[in-house]
């Protein structure tokens, strides 16, 4: 007797089908709403109310602009950003990117790192200085030992940890009229306070690392399936049309989390006068709502926090060492892979330990790790301007891209991506001491 098939399974497969999409842009997405990302948003929303909630809707089509351009430039010319700047462009320009990126991303780790172990310690009575060792030394484990193809599927379920906050959103009840306007009317205010936050907003959106760290995934990716001969991609519309839904889809996800995080500040922070967060328990009040029935909410909300910020941090760290490491590798020639065993790309891994190990350094010179991580957040905003300068002038550029040129649209996005951060760095310099 011939059987039935299941209704339900091509919807399984069409799901399934969705997930093998998915790669560098899914964990380049979750990647940015990373520890940093958390704290500048709950920040923000505690400090601000919905002020700067239109945010989140404004930057995602800036946001998927920078990453699809840099996505491409890497699927096209099978080479990172920094191996593309080195030959076109004078070791001076080289330099300055590669410590921008390096100095930026280093930084980051280290305010990752302390904010991880203090999530930690909201749950565990361990010292900080032993929770932070330890997870400098798994992270760096798992990012020189585990097989690429291994590593790359536990980063796209790490980003599973963002749930907490679209759930938190709809449980507290929400005055929607006023969350709908301030989505989507921009209210600016034209203080240091206010011009420091949103630089940090759009530093940890559209972040240095994310640019360089997609840009080498996808040659990573085209390598891992044999797309890349002798140096040379074997390229089609086909590969660029399914690496703009990998990249969109993550980067819609992705700021979608960050409209949650900030109305979730907003909403619980905010509205119960938290409007500064200096510490990780201050962080996790947010999510008290998403457990207020039960008897332990206070704990239950910290261990839903803690487990946010760890597994982000486990996604999140590997990327900004890795991305800097591939920056500094293709400045010298060096072999960069995260498929090569430690013995064939020593200097690639070299900078992995090192940035990671500066990083935890870092925590020990007496910086607050929720201050610091939005600190990172603003230095990524500023990094980021002459960054992106570069990427406008590379993705058009008819030489390098070929017929995969960046078209108006695309070059119109990048060049107000570039203004808008420029003008918020900008002012936010001119605005110091007049608040």
């Amino acid at each position: 007797m011939e059987s039935t098939p299941t209704p339900h399974k091509p919807h399984k497969r069409k799901f399934w089908r969705f997930l093998t999409l998915m790669g560098p842009g899914l964990v380049t997405g979750a990647a940015d709403d990373d520890p940093s990302g958390i704290a500048t948003y709950s920040q923000t929303g505690a400090q601000f109310g919905y002020g700067q909630l239109w945010t989140a809707l404004y930057m995602l089509p800036f946001m998927m602009a920078v990453q699809e351009a840099c996505a491409r430039m890497g699927m096209v010319t099978g080479k990172g950003i920094a191996a593309i700047v080195k030959e076109r462009y004078s070791r001076g320009v080289l330099y300055t990117v590669v410590i921008l990126v390096v100095i930026a991303n280093t930084i980051n780790i280290g305010a990752d790192l302390g904010a991880m172990a203090s999530a930690a310690q909201l749950l565990v009575p361990v010292h900080f200085v032993i929770l932070i060792i330890f997870f400098t030394a798994l992270i760096l484990l798992l990012e020189i030992y585990t097989n690429y193809k291994v590593y790359s599927r536990i980063l796209k379920w790490l980003a599973i940890a963002l749930l907490a906050y679209p759930i938190t959103v709809f449980i507290v009840k929400q005055p929607w009229g006023t969350v709908f306007k301030a989505s989507v009317v921009p209210h600016v205010e034209f203080s240091f306070a206010f011009l420091f936050i949103i630089t940090g907003v759009l530093g940890t959106t559209i972040s240095p690392y994310m640019f360089f760290w997609e840009a080498s995934q996808e040659v990573e990716e085209a390598k891992a399936k044999g797309e890349i001969v002798k140096g040379r991609p074997l390229l089609h519309w086909s590969n660029i049309r399914a690496m703009r839904f990998d990249n969109n889809a993550g980067m819609i996800i992705s700021e979608f989390t960050t409209w949650c995080i900030l109305l979730v500040g907003a909403t619980v922070l905010h509205q119960s006068g938290v409007k500064d967060i200096n510490s990780a328990a201050d962080a996790a009040k947010a999510l008290e709502p998403l457990v207020h029935s039960f008897p332990n909410a206070g704990f239950l909300a910290k261990l839903i926090f803690s487990i946010g910020v760890i597994g982000l941090g486990l996604l999140a760290v590997p990327v900004l060492s890795g991305s800097a490491a591939y920056a500094v590798s293709e400045a010298f020639n060096w072999n960069a892979s995260l498929n090569l065993k430690p013995k064939r790309a020593r200097g690639f891994y070299g900078v992995i330990i090192v940035a990671t190990l500066i990083g935890l350094i870092i925590n020990f010179v007496g910086i607050n790790p929720v201050k610091a991580l939005v600190y990172a957040a603003v230095l990524n905003g500023v990094a980021a301007v002459p960054l992106l300068f570069l990427i406008i002038k590379i993705s058009a550029d008819e030489k390098i891209m070929g017929e995969y040129r960046s078209r108006k649209l695309s070059k119109t996005l990048l060049w107000i991506t570039f203004a808008g951060m420029g003008a918020a760095a900008i002012a936010m310099f001119f605005t110091i001491g007049r608040s």
